[in-house]
This record gives structure tokens, C-alpha cells and sequence, in this order.
């Protein structure tokens, strides 16, 4: 008979790779995979040779051929930035069926190194299909790239719901916040980018308009980024140097590819992956003391804290209001790591929401490396949100710290 697999498995270890953001010398996919996976290993206190499963988005029969490993289990799943909350929700599923115990999910993405080396080393981009419904009838009616999706979006959002820009221009604002308390984030102050430091919601406002109503502080960054976890059962869990982080639950779900077939440019499906991960927890919204949100624009944040039920429908934004979410606010704290929008986003941003929540409930986010005074929360609990494709595909993690 099925068994709830909920705390049958822990993520042990979270680990970036030697240089992240816009790496100027450039880097390739593979050097930031392996990278990350040999720095997981090295935090966890394990050899490659102990992994018994792996998983990164199109890429995991190579690691594993790479590594010297013969895996029992393999997982290419590659549906966008959601990618790696769904890896570890079958990586614990294959630890409950007693298939493995020990799996690794990475990520390794050249975004802003891919613009300098003319695409090479990110792994194979062939033409579009002419014949793809995007292709045939989204693009005739001006829609092009993600920013232009998304504004449609945002646009919706404001007609429905009566925000505004300025409402979702706090949430930039808020996750820069707490990007200044985050050394290796690409905004973290003046040093680490002209454009970095503290920003103001008229910043927002009036910085570059790229689809509007969708300006430039809006969107996520495009970087260079690599990122491993190691997740274990639960009999392994607290054999390693490092504290557990519990899988208390995980769902996942798509409520669409194409934008055509969105039924509410305002819902997405967040919904019920989230709903999913609630109730293999037993736990709902209001138990979560954090929140990590797949920021690709601020209006995908917005939105997905209204389907994750931490705000009423069309008051996505208020969870930001008046800073609330950020250091010292007086609410949840949102995206501790500075976010896509100013941490780094290589394109794929889900395995950074692992590593900070993993950081964060195992009480190491604040350690001179990845945070300075002020960025370690005192959560327990955490609810950890990726989304995919044109707000299409969704993971969604209830993680809880160790006892």
C-alpha cells in the first residue's frame, strides 16, 4: 500500500559552485555542475562514489559518467526553474521505496557566460519549432522572450486586482534589501556592481522600461550559476557532518505550456502543488516561517504568494508591504538570499531557493560566505515555491528544520 513519504528523507548539504553570478572569464554548464557537486560532497563528508542517485535537468547521465558513478537512480527532469523542487520530491519518493539512500540534484547554467562564448558549453539550444503553437500564434500578437509574457501578466493583475506598480515595486525593493546582506549576491553594494546597494520604490519605477508594464528592476538577473544538495533517508540523515533539513512535503503540478491556455493570466499552478506539499506535511500557510518564491519578475512572486495561500487571492503583494518581508520586518521573511532579482538568476533559479531555505532552517546563512549580520532568520519551517515555463509549471517543498 502507498505510504506518506513525508521526513522519510532530509537534504544533509547545499553548496554553490567556486564563482557564481557574471563570471567574467567566463564558464560553461559542466564546470558549474561539477563544481557544485564536488563542493556538496566535500561539505557533506562523502566521495562520489557514495552517490546512489542523481538528478540535474538534462544532464545527469553525463555527471554520473563523469564522476565514475553507475547510479541507481537517474532523473533528467528539465521543465524550467522548477526543476530541482520536483528532483528532490522524487529523490525522496525513491529514498521512501528503498531504492537508494543517498542522491544528489545540481544545477550548473552559463546564462550571462553563454552571451560572451556565443552560446557554447551551455549544452544543446536548437532552433525553435515554426510549427509550436508559440511559435504559429503567441508570436503574431507580439509576444516575445519571457519579459513580454510576463507583463501580460502584470497587466491582468492590475486590471483584476487593482495594484499597482508600486505595489510590486516594493518587492524588488525588499529582496534588495536583503541582497545587501548577502556578500555573494550580484547586488549586494557598489563594490559587487555599480547598480548594486539599496534601491528605493522610485528606483523601481524609473529604471529602464523593458514590456510594460514591466521595468528593468522588475526582472531577474541573467548570471552564471552552479548548486548542489545532497538528500538522504532518514536512517542516513544524521550521519553526516552537516545538520539535517526534513522533506516534510512536496507536490508538483502544470497548469499549461503556452500562454494560450492559461485560464487566469492571475492563477497559476502553484495552487495546487502547494496544496500537494501542505498535505503530505499535515501543515498549512500559516505554520511557514519563511518563504522562498521563485522570483523571475515580481510578478511572479506576487502571484505565487497568493496560490501558496500566504496572502488572499489579488493581495499577493501585501506580504511585502511596507517591508514587512525583509530584514527586521514584521512578517515572514521572503527570498533571505536577495532573490532572482538580486541575488543571481542563470535562468533556471530553483536550485538557489534549495540552498538558501537549506542555509536558512539548518542555521548556517549567516557565516561571513553567505551572509553577514542580520540574514539569519530564526524559522523552523519553510515553504520553497519554483516555477517553470510562462508561470506554467510548478515545485512546490515544505521543509522543516532538524529537532
Amino acid at each position: 500500500m502507498p505510504t506518506n513519504p513525508s521526513m522519510s528523507a532530509a537534504i544533509v548539504g547545499a553548496a554553490e559552485s567556486n564563482k557564481i553570478g557574471y563570471i567574467e572569464e567566463g564558464t560553461t554548464n559542466n564546470i558549474l555542475f561539477i563544481e557544485a557537486i564536488k563542493n556538496v560532497c566535500d561539505q557533506v563528508g562523502i566521495r562520489p562514489s557514495d552517490i546512489e542517485g542523481i538528478a540535474a535537468p538534462n544532464a545527469a547521465n553525463f555527471l554520473a559518467e563523469y564522476l565514475g558513478i553507475h547510479p541507481k537512480w537517474i532523473d533528467t527532469t528539465s521543465v524550467g526553474g522548477c526543476s530541482f523542487q520536483m528532483q528532490v520530491h522524487h529523490a525522496m519518493a525513491a529514498i521512501n521505496a528503498g531504492i537508494i539512500d543517498i542522491a544528489v540534484v545540481a544545477h550548473g547554467e552559463s546564462g550571462y557566460s553563454a552571451r560572451k562564448n556565443s552560446g557554447k558549453g551551455r549544452g544543446g539550444r536548437g532552433p525553435g519549432d515554426p510549427w509550436a503553437p508559440a511559435s504559429m500564434f503567441e508570436a503574431p500578437y507580439g509576444t516575445s522572450g519571457a519579459p513580454s509574457n510576463y507583463a501580460h501578466a502584470l497587466t491582468r493583475h492590475m486590471h483584476r486586482w487593482g495594484s499597482t506598480k508600486e505595489d510590486f515595486a516594493q518587492i524588488a525593493v525588499t529582496t534588495r534589501d536583503w541582497a545587501t546582506l548577502n556578500p555573494r549576491a550580484v547586488m549586494h553594494s557598489k563594490e559587487t556592481h555599480p547598480a548594486g546597494g539599496p534601491i528605493t520604490i522610485d528606483d523601481v519605477l524609473n529604471s529602464r522600461m523593458i514590456a510594460w508594464p514591466l521595468n528593468l528592476l522588475d526582472c531577474c538577473l541573467v548570471t552564471d550559476h552552479g548548486g548542489a544538495v545532497i538528500v538522504a533517508s532518514a536512517e542516513r540523515a544524521r550521519s553526516f557532518r552537516t545538520p539535517p533539513v526534513w522533506i516534510a512535503g512536496a507536490g508538483e503540478n502544470q497548469s499549461h505550456t503556452s500562454m494560450l491556455e492559461m485560464g487566469d493570466f492571475t492563477a497559476t499552478s502553484a495552487y495546487a502543488s502547494g496544496h500537494a506539499a501542505y498535505t503530505m506535511a499535515g501543515m498549512g500557510p500559516s505554520e511557514m516561517e519563511l518563504a522562498m518564491i521563485y522570483d523571475s519578475f515580481t510578478i511572479t512572486a506576487g502571484i505565487t504568494a497568493e496560490m501558496l495561500g500566504l496572502t488572499p487571492r489579488g493581495e499577493g503583494t501585501s506580504l511585502w508591504a511596507d517591508g514587512k518581508a525583509g530584514p527586521g520586518g514584521s512578517g515572514i521573511p521572503v527570498n533571505t538570499n536577495g532573490g532572482g532579482l538580486s541575488f543571481s538568476h542563470s535562468g533556471m533559479y530553483g536550485m538557489m531557493l534549495l540552498i538558501e531555505a537549506y542555509r536558512q532552517l539548518s542555521g548556517t546563512a549567516e557565516d561571513g560566505i553567505h551572509g553577514i549580520e542580520g540574514k539569519q532568520t530564526s524559522a523552523k519551517t519553510a515553504i520553497v515555491n519554483g516555477t517553470g515555463g510562462s508561470l506554467s509549471v510548478t515545485g512546490t517543498l515544505v521543509l522543516v528544520a532538524d529537532d
